[in-house]
Order: C-alpha cells, then sequence, then structure tokens
C-alpha cells in the first residue's frame, strides 16, 4: 500500500490498524508505505511512531512538498510487492475494500479503480472535482469518470511501466491509462472526511489541468491553429466583401474605428498564440533539466537501521 500524507496525522493509526485488519486474513505479505509530502501538521513523528511498532510500516519524508502525484511516485519506486494498492491519507477511501480491490486483479485485469458511487464531499468539493475531470478531458480529448480517482489496485506490470516514465509533471491516472493495460472498475464505499480539509481549491483543481494538459497533451497548439485558420478565414471574407465594393463603385474611406479594432484583434491573437508556445517551450524547459521528480530526506526503515 502506497498512501501520501498531507494535513491528515490524526488519521494515520486509525488508517494503518483498519489497512493490517483489512488484508491479515488473505495470505499475502504486507509493506505499507507512508510518503510524508511535508505535511504541515508534523505528520512525519507519527509515521516514524508507527514504523516502529509495526514491522510492515515503512515512512519516507520528502525533503518539500512535492505535491501529491510525486509523493505517490516515490512511494510506488519503493514498492516490491506483486500487487500495489493507492489510496489517500484522509480515511475517504475505505480500507476494508481493499481485499475486494486485489480480488479483482486477474491475469488479464492489470489495473482495478474504485468507483465511488456515492461519493461523501461537500457540494462545492464534487463541483470541483467534475469541473476538474471535465477540463482535463476536453483539454486531452479524453473522457474520464470522477467517481474514480488514485484508489486501486495496479499490478508490478503497471508499476514497473509508470517506474520507467521519466517525465516530471506526475498524474497517476494519465500515466497508467498511457501503459494500456486492461482496467476493470468496482463499486466501493467513499467514507467521510474525519479530520483536516482538502488542499485541492477550485482554483488549484483547475490550474493543475492545464499544466498536465500541457504535459500530456498538443491540444492547446491545435487549437490556437484552428483558430489562426479560423481568423484567416474572416479576413479573407473581409477582403472579399471589399474588392466587391471596390468593383461596384462603393468605396468608402475605411473609419479609424475599424481600422483600431482590426489591429487589437490581430494583435491580441497573436500574443495569445506567443503565451501558449511559451508554454510547451517552459514545460519542455523544464523537462529538459532531469531534475529529479521529488527529493526522499528520512526513511523510517533507514533511521532503525542506524
Amino acid at each position: 500500500m502506497v498512501v501520501p500524507v498531507y494535513g491528515c496525522a490524526g488519521c494515520l493509526e486509525e488508517l494503518t490498524e483498519r489497512i493490517l485488519a483489512a488484508v491479515s486474513g488473505m495470505g499475502r505479505t504486507v509493506e505499507l508505505i507512508f510518503v510524508d509530502d511535508d505535511s504541515p501538521d508534523q505528520a512525519w513523528s507519527r509515521i516514524s511512531e508507527l514504523s516502529a511498532l509495526h514491522p510492515a510500516v515503512r515512512g519516507l519524508k520528502l525533503s518539500r512538498n512535492f505535491g501529491q502525484h510525486a509523493a505517490i511516485s516515490a512511494g510506488i519506486a519503493q514498492t516490491r510487492g506483486a500487487a500495489v494498492i493507492v489510496m489517500d491519507c484522509d480515511l475517504q477511501d475505505v480500507p476494508e475494500e481493499i481485499p475486494a480491490l486485489l480480488e479483482a486483479l486477474t491475469d488479464d485485469v492489470e489495473i482495478v479503480l474504485g468507483q465511488r458511487t456515492e461519493r461523501r464531499d461537500t457540494w462545492l468539493k464534487r463541483t470541483g472535482s467534475r469541473a476538474f475531470y471535465r477540463t482535463l478531458g476536453w483539454l486531452t480529448d479524453t473522457s474520464y469518470d470522477p467517481s474514480t480517482a488514485n484508489f486501486g489496485a495496479y499490478s508490478r506490470k503497471v508499476i514497473d511501466a509508470m517506474n520507467a516514465m521519466p517525465e516530471t509533471d506526475r498524474f497517476l491516472p494519465l500515466l497508467a491509462r498511457w501503459t494500456g493495460f486492461r482496467t476493470a472498475r468496482i463499486s466501493v464505499e467513499h467514507g467521510r472526511r474525519t479530520e483536516g480539509r482538502s488542499s485541492y481549491t477550485l482554483r488549484k483543481l483547475l490550474q493543475m489541468a492545464t499544466r498536465i494538459a500541457l504535459s500530456f497533451s498538443d491540444k492547446p497548439l491545435r487549437l490556437v491553429m484552428s483558430a489562426a485558420f479560423a481568423l484567416a478565414g474572416v479576413g479573407l471574407c473581409v477582403a472579399a466583401f471589399a474588392v466587391y465594393r471596390y468593383l461596384v463603385g462603393d468605396v468608402r474611406v475605411a473609419g479609424f474605428t475599424s481600422i483600431l479594432a482590426s489591429v487589437w484583434l490581430v494583435g491580441s491573437f497573436l500574443m495569445a498564440s506567443i503565451g501558449v508556445v511559451g508554454l510547451y517551450v517552459g514545460r519542455v524547459h523544464n523537462e529538459s533539466k532531469r531534475r529529479p521528480q521529488y527529493i526522499i530526506w528520512r526513511d523510517s526503515w533507514n533511521d532503525e537501521n542506524e
């Protein structure tokens, strides 16, 4: 199990006990990895205590806040199991559903996602989630089900494939989808948040959707190109109309307002086009630096051995 931790230190003891109880009767070797994404509530001390108390628990602490999906990447890179469960730390991903996810993994199914048929979120959170997935789907020309998120089971083949992907901008659902392995969905219970609140505001979700689209799709560039062709078509129509009026002898001196509007229209479009291209150049620049996706500062297993 890989659990990114941010702002839910008080949930970790209950989460650990429920996870270990859920898998205790499955006859599997268990490894529970908590990844502290520089949580502001001093979660690392709690993770260290749980690691000392439970041999199956391992804690990783990142040097700073790299983001949820970078924290997930840090965790799955350290896993050794034949199957990996990814879940959130706030108990909304119900640990008792883990056996059903694992049982759904078969020789033909490499990814099993938990489908939250009845979400126990606030109206604002559900609205933000729908807006995020719709924006992301439109920008990447893919369809997303807002009832699924990171909670799911992934086979070793999928984990190895995602670990081999070098890009800096990480987004687990898209990375898993890109592998092309067969995916199944099963209905799971969605729990209520017992502590803290989501750090994803509507603004942050839309910003993340834009950033992911720039990393995983060229649709923004294609939209700019389509707009350029549309603008060129409008320009040709205006020019043809001007020639027609000249040929019929109905020639008037062009007004200042129409000229100024045309200049502003074309200038604004050119600036917007350069801006979109600049965003892509910026993403290429970030990728070309080849900086690590995350930095692990502390490892509870190594700390115990020292």
